[in-house]
């Protein structure tokens, strides 16, 4: 378990460097910048993760392209993460399509955003949702599955991997307004950041989907060797869902509602299914592509 407390401490150092180091940058910067204050944060928690990543990853072997999920030649990697994207942005269609079956969402209208804003809109998700799986692939199911697989093995790789993917959806946005910035501001925003943590109960269906989620990206690594699959999906799920947060809004109050999450409006139960049933159907295409 020692590279999975290795990984968790990187996370905690990158919290707790919110907590230490954004007010004095604010007492710095905004003389000068007008940067809200839990922007601030939030780069600084980058920053503090990514300069972590790199003492993480030199330290513990992982600083070459394979161990970091890139070991296919490039052309190859390539195309198979662009075949994930379709395969990702299909089958999260497929169930943006069952919520609205179900009566679970109620679509806006489209016809004030225009052919030209509506392109835009989906270039720009595509773009959120590739930058999002490539951070998130290239720290989770890159290094960190690698350094788990090769010290426990593959099932406890899969299975950690999974918990901290899901965790780290519930970091929420917290903001404070500049003219409420104390010297104890830094770690509000800490406490406000993981304040969904504190209600287990709210987010269980929406923490049991996105582990299931982070199963089935973690299997299709395992199971391939590198993480362009992973990134694919990763991106192309990403994809739909941020242009179907845009343009739907959840309904409630009816008899289905509770299989859409309070958390977001879209995982839960009804997501859940889908991904246990999706990922079975992921599995074995990648296990018979692979024998081939």
């Amino acid at each position: 378990m020692r590279a999975f407390l290795l990984f968790v401490g990187l996370m905690i150092a990158a919290l707790a460097a919110i907590a230490v180091f954004t007010y004095p940058a604010w007492l710095l910067l905004h003389p000068h910048f007008n940067f809200p204050f839990h922007r601030l944060g939030e780069r600084i928690g980058m920053l503090a993760l990514f300069i972590g990543f790199l003492f993480v990853a030199k330290r513990a072997g992982l600083a070459d392209k394979r161990s970091l999920g890139y070991g296919l030649p490039r052309r190859r990697f390539v195309l198979e993460m662009l075949l994930a994207l379709a395969i990702g942005a299909v089958t999260m269609l497929a169930v943006v399509g069952i919520m609205t079956a179900l009566g679970l969402v109620k679509w806006s209208d489209t016809a004030h955003l225009g052919a030209i804003a509506l392109v835009q809109l989906v270039a720009a998700r595509l773009l959120s949702g590739i930058a999002v799986a490539f951070i998130e692939e290239t720290f989770l199911r890159g290094a960190m599955f690698t350094a788990l697989e090769r010290e426990s093995g593959v099932r406890t790789a899969i299975v950690l991997t999974a918990v901290i993917y899901s965790a780290t959806h519930f970091f929420a946005s917290f903001h404070i307004a500049a003219d409420r910035v104390t010297a104890s501001s830094g770690f509000d925003l800490l406490a406000g950041t993981l304040h969904l943590f504190s209600d287990p109960l709210a987010i269980i269906d929406a923490f049991l989907c996105l582990f299931a989620v982070g199963v089935v990206l973690a299997m299709i690594r395992a199971v391939t060797g590198n993480i362009a699959a992973c990134l694919g999906l990763h991106a192309g799920w990403v994809w739909v869902m941020l242009v179907t947060h845009q343009l739907t809004t959840p309904i409630r109050g009816e008899p289905l509602s509770f299989l859409l999450s309070g958390f977001d409006g879209f995982v839960g139960w009804l997501v859940l299914g889908w991904t246990i049933l999706m990922g079975v159907g992921l599995y074995a295409l990648y296990s018979r592509r692979m024998r081939g």
